[in-house]
């Protein structure tokens, strides 16, 4: 949908050995790191770990969050970010600033850029509020939309221009314009996240992030994610 993307940056390797390791320590009597050449494989230590802690509802989640991962999400809304955001439990944020960040506000009225490029607007379609109201979002209603972030830009201008800081002009600013962030995460903080975010009555642009995010993970950590999705993908259960 729309530009969205999310990439991987870096991530801990052999993850579920990783949480195996830590697993592990906390019944063994040996330095487990002197004990290398003994773990289990990475595909092997997935399934010792979703046998001694996540199978039967045991919900051990502790070790798993000792593996990071660290993504680039990108040309998603601000209101997207901002509702990522509110989760910070084992998630941490770096998030483009629109004080040092404004010049691609400027090339949208040069002609360098399109306004959706820089502006999030929702596709033509059928949509309904929360509370079931429908309503229709039209090819003209969506056009007149994209003529006022158009008009904001070239106010944005005017306030650049006038000698008015960027943190001043940014105030001007259609709410959804799209920002990139990086977000680093460990496997129980991601399937925090996923279980808010990606369960039916999420808002559109965060189930379509975690509906990018998702393919790193299951890469990432694939026995983890097995269960996760057998389990709990979409069924709107309590974080964990």
């Amino acid at each position: 949908m729309d530009r969205f993307t999310v990439e991987v940056i870096s991530q801990t390797p052999n993850p579920q050995q990783t949480i195996y390791a830590a697993m592990h320590q906390d019944y063994a009597e040996g330095f487990v790191a002197h004990e290398r050449d003994t773990w289990p494989g990475e595909a092997q230590a997935g399934e010792v770990v979703i046998k001694n802690l996540l199978k039967g509802g045991r919900g051990h989640f502790g070790p798993l969050e000792h593996p990071q991962i660290v993504l680039n999400v990108g040309w998603f809304p601000h209101s997207t970010m901002q509702q990522i955001r509110t989760h910070r439990v084992g998630l941490s944020f770096d998030v483009q600033s629109f004080r040092y960040t404004g010049s691609r506000i400027l090339d949208v009225v040069m002609g360098k850029r399109e306004v959706d490029e820089v502006f999030y607007l929702r596709p033509v379609g059928a949509y309904s509020d929360r509370q079931g109201k429908k309503y229709d979002y039209t090819a003209a209603e969506r056009q007149r939309d994209l003529d006022w972030c158009l008009q904001a830009c070239h106010r944005y201008q005017e306030k650049i221009e006038a000698g008015f800081a960027e943190e001043h002009a940014r105030g001007l600013i259609p709410f959804d314009v799209r920002q990139h962030w990086v977000v680093s995460a460990n496997p129980r903080s991601l399937m925090h996240l996923l279980d808010l975010r990606w369960k039916a009555d999420a808002q559109l642009e965060a189930q379509k992030m975690c509906e990018a995010i998702w393919p790193h993970f299951e890469a990432w950590v694939p026995a983890i994610a097995a269960w996760y999705e057998e389990n709990r993908l979409k069924k709107a259960r309590l974080a964990p």
